[in-house]
């Protein structure tokens, strides 16, 4: 059973700008909020940092099975930095149940 998510290239769009990237998504529904919560990271990337600057900047973060709108924030101690959001995420979700699973 394939876990959702997803782990690959990816693009980050901002204005005429377009970075293939190396993204690690994963996601959940969140009962509480009655949203799909996605979040994840992009792989260290110069050009990447050099877009946000120092700051955070909204981007549309496009896979092969999807596009969204997120920030890119966070940096973390390997220059990843994190991308998130609430709805439907860039990569395609579970709908169904596998036969037998009870969740």
């Amino acid at each position: 059973m394939k876990d959702d998510g997803y782990d690959g290239p990816a693009q980050i769009i901002s204005g005429c700008t377009s970075l293939s990237v190396s993204v690690r998504l994963a996601g959940h529904f969140d009962a509480i909020s009655g949203s799909y919560s996605w979040y994840g990271r992009v792989a260290a990337d110069p050009a990447v940092a050099d877009l946000v600057d120092g700051g955070t900047r909204t981007v549309t973060l496009r896979t092969p099975e999807g596009e969204a709108e997120t920030p890119l924030t966070d940096v973390d101690p390997w220059g990843r930095y994190r991308v998130e959001g609430f709805g439907a995420p860039p990569f395609a979700v579970l709908t169904d149940l596998p036969d037998g699973d009870t969740r």
